[in-house]
Protein backbone atom coordinates (compact mmCIF):
# COMPACT_ATOMS: atom_id res chain seq x y z
CA UNK A 1 0.00 0.00 0.00
CA UNK A 2 1.24 3.47 -0.86
CA UNK A 3 -0.17 6.84 0.08
CA UNK A 4 1.53 9.74 -1.65
CA UNK A 5 0.75 13.17 -0.25
CA UNK A 6 1.49 16.28 -2.30
CA UNK A 7 0.56 19.91 -2.65
CA UNK A 8 2.40 21.39 0.28
CA UNK A 9 4.52 24.49 0.02
CA UNK A 10 5.07 28.01 1.23
CA UNK A 11 2.07 30.31 1.38
CA UNK A 12 1.35 33.66 2.97
CA UNK A 13 -1.12 33.98 5.81
CA UNK A 14 -4.64 34.24 4.44
CA UNK A 15 -3.82 32.13 1.42
CA UNK A 16 -5.03 28.72 0.37
CA UNK A 17 -3.56 25.35 -0.49
CA UNK A 18 -5.03 22.09 -1.68
CA UNK A 19 -3.33 18.93 -0.56
CA UNK A 20 -3.75 15.70 -2.47
CA UNK A 21 -3.12 12.11 -1.46
CA UNK A 22 -2.91 9.42 -4.10
CA UNK A 23 -3.52 5.87 -2.91
CA UNK A 24 -2.45 2.61 -4.48
CA UNK A 25 -2.30 -1.02 -3.48
CA UNK A 26 -5.62 -1.03 -1.65
CA UNK A 27 -9.32 -1.06 -2.49
CA UNK A 28 -9.58 2.66 -1.95
CA UNK A 29 -13.37 2.87 -1.84
CA UNK A 30 -13.37 0.47 1.10
CA UNK A 31 -11.34 2.74 3.36
CA UNK A 32 -12.08 5.81 5.38
CA UNK A 33 -9.37 8.41 4.93
CA UNK A 34 -7.93 10.98 7.23
CA UNK A 35 -5.54 13.88 7.41
CA UNK A 36 -3.28 14.57 10.36
CA UNK A 37 -0.62 17.19 10.91
CA UNK A 38 2.48 17.52 13.01
CA UNK A 39 3.85 20.94 13.84
CA UNK A 40 7.47 21.40 14.90
CA UNK A 41 7.95 20.17 18.45
CA UNK A 42 4.39 18.94 18.76
CA UNK A 43 2.60 15.61 18.55
CA UNK A 44 0.73 14.49 15.47
CA UNK A 45 -2.81 15.87 15.56
CA UNK A 46 -6.04 14.95 13.82
CA UNK A 47 -7.29 17.31 11.13
CA UNK A 48 -10.17 15.66 9.26
CA UNK A 49 -11.61 12.33 8.17
CA UNK A 50 -13.97 11.19 5.43
CA UNK A 51 -15.98 8.00 5.04
CA UNK A 52 -15.60 5.57 2.19
CA UNK A 53 -18.36 7.12 0.08
CA UNK A 54 -17.45 10.73 0.84
CA UNK A 55 -20.84 11.32 2.42
CA UNK A 56 -19.54 11.54 5.97
CA UNK A 57 -16.89 13.94 7.17
CA UNK A 58 -15.46 14.82 10.56
CA UNK A 59 -13.20 17.70 11.54
CA UNK A 60 -11.30 18.79 14.55
CA UNK A 61 -13.34 21.64 15.99
CA UNK A 62 -10.69 24.32 15.58
CA UNK A 63 -10.47 23.83 11.81
CA UNK A 64 -14.14 23.63 10.91
CA UNK A 65 -15.04 26.18 8.28
CA UNK A 66 -11.49 26.69 7.01
CA UNK A 67 -10.52 23.17 5.93
CA UNK A 68 -12.53 20.81 3.72
CA UNK A 69 -11.82 17.14 3.13
CA UNK A 70 -13.06 15.41 0.00
CA UNK A 71 -12.33 12.31 -2.04
CA UNK A 72 -12.58 10.97 -5.56
CA UNK A 73 -12.88 7.20 -5.52
CA UNK A 74 -12.50 7.04 -9.29
CA UNK A 75 -9.04 8.59 -8.93
CA UNK A 76 -8.12 6.85 -5.66
CA UNK A 77 -7.46 10.23 -4.13
CA UNK A 78 -8.33 12.26 -1.07
CA UNK A 79 -7.95 16.01 -0.80
CA UNK A 80 -7.67 18.68 1.84
CA UNK A 81 -8.64 22.19 0.84
CA UNK A 82 -7.15 24.67 3.28
CA UNK A 83 -8.33 28.27 3.25
CA UNK A 84 -7.52 31.35 5.31
CA UNK A 85 -4.26 29.77 6.36
CA UNK A 86 -2.54 30.96 9.51
CA UNK A 87 1.08 30.65 10.63
CA UNK A 88 -0.06 28.13 13.24
CA UNK A 89 -1.17 25.84 10.42
CA UNK A 90 2.49 25.29 9.59
CA UNK A 91 3.12 21.56 9.85
CA UNK A 92 3.81 18.37 7.99
CA UNK A 93 0.48 17.03 6.79
CA UNK A 94 -0.08 13.28 6.55
CA UNK A 95 -2.81 11.31 4.88
CA UNK A 96 -3.85 7.95 6.27
CA UNK A 97 -6.20 5.08 5.45
CA UNK A 98 -8.43 3.24 7.89
CA UNK A 99 -10.33 0.01 7.43
CA UNK A 100 -12.55 0.69 10.45
CA UNK A 101 -16.11 1.99 10.13
CA UNK A 102 -16.49 5.76 10.00
CA UNK A 103 -16.81 7.35 13.40
CA UNK A 104 -15.07 9.41 16.03
CA UNK A 105 -12.44 6.69 16.35
CA UNK A 106 -10.95 8.11 13.19
CA UNK A 107 -9.70 11.10 15.19
CA UNK A 108 -7.06 8.83 16.70
CA UNK A 109 -3.92 7.85 14.85
CA UNK A 110 -4.35 4.31 16.15
CA UNK A 111 -7.41 3.98 13.93
CA UNK A 112 -5.34 4.02 10.74
CA UNK A 113 -3.52 1.15 9.12
CA UNK A 114 -1.59 2.99 6.43
CA UNK A 115 0.19 6.33 6.35
CA UNK A 116 1.68 8.54 3.68
CA UNK A 117 5.05 10.22 3.93
CA UNK A 118 3.76 13.72 4.63
CA UNK A 119 3.91 17.03 2.82
CA UNK A 120 5.20 20.22 4.42
CA UNK A 121 2.99 23.28 4.62
CA UNK A 122 4.63 26.52 5.71
CA UNK A 123 2.50 29.59 6.31
CA UNK A 124 4.38 32.87 6.57
CA UNK A 125 3.07 35.87 8.48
Amino acid sequence: VQLQASGGGLVQAGGSLRLSCAASGLTFSGYSMGWFRQAPGKERAFVAAIGWSGGSTYYTDSLKGRFTISRDNAKNAVYLQMNSLKPEDTAVYYCAASGTPFGQGLARAEGYAYWGQGTLVTVSS
